[in-house]
């Protein structure tokens, strides 16, 4: 999912849905209950695929989607396709920035799903987003987004451009398969934004090998940090917690980043 102005490599749109740890992501239930309880009409920035977008929509809330990504729309597109009349009718998906866009009505719910957030790198862009969010709430409707929550531990260590974190492979519906790993390449603790690679190993039927390397840069956002900039944006803090079940904040480990 990407809603900061830039498009993904073509691949990434073909893979996400694949991906192992984005199929089992707890998330859904917790955003999809949140939509249900507001009451209204829902705007997800950073749509992507329409992960969680469509599970919201088969559950009766009207909700419209935003992304960077055509590509990313595109399957989300072809994807609900597959639905009902019903559920399709629920549905708006548009081709956009979160840091500037405009419906011309509001919305009881705004979310910003799996940390596109973080893909604001000046605090210029985040409060462009957090404004322009507020330009299309109701006057007592809601934002919930989720970041990271970075680990000082990890920041201190160097980034050494290692490929870690292996991920177990995923096979394609053509049959090709797929593994995924992580880069760190750069840590810039002044302006605390992380820059990595997704590298993909793909191989083909017939034998063939192939590396396709995704880049992306992510800002680090601390707790209190967030609390600032949300209320610079004009917002009101309500909860924050260390999952999707609502934990309280600190009663988990702290993410990586």
């Amino acid at each position: 999912m990407n809603g900061a102005g830039y498009d993904h490599a073509p691949f990434i749109s073909e893979f996400y849905d694949h991906v192992i740890p984005y199929v089992a992501r707890a998330d859904v239930s917790f955003y999809v209950g949140a939509a249900q309880e507001c009451g209204g009409r829902v705007l997800e920035l950073g749509c992507g695929t329409g992960r969680l977008l469509i599970p919201t929509a088969r559950a009766g809330v009207e909700i419209t989607g935003l992304d960077a990504s055509e590509g990313m729309l595109e399957v989300c597109r072809g994807r609900l396709r597959a639905e009902g009349p019903a559920v399709q009718a629920r549905v708006s998906l548009h081709h956009g920035d979160m840091r500037d866009f405009d419906f011309g009505y509001a919305f009881r719910l705004v979310t910003i799903p799996f940390r596109p957030f973080q893909h604001l790198l000046t605090v210029g862009e985040q409060l462009a987003c957090l404004s322009a969010i507020r330009r299309h709430l109701d006057a007592d409707g809601r934002l919930i987004f989720d970041v990271f929550n970075p680990s000082i531990y990890n920041l201190a260590r160097p980034a050494e451009g290692a490929e870690t974190d292996e991920e177990p492979p995923f096979t394609l519906p053509d049959g090709r398969t797929v593994i995924r790993r992580h880069r760190m390449l750069e840590r810039d603790l002044v302006g605390q934004v992380n820059r990595g690679e997704l590298v993909y190993y793909v191989t083909h039927p017939d034998g063939r090998q192939e590396r396709l390397v995704h880049p992306f840069q992510m800002r680090c956002i601390f707790r209190f940090e967030a609390e600032h900039l949300l209320a610079r944006a004009g917002f009101t803090l309500d909860h924050v917690y260390s999952d999707f079940e609502r934990s309280a904040y600190g009663s988990q480990e702290i993410s990586s980043l």
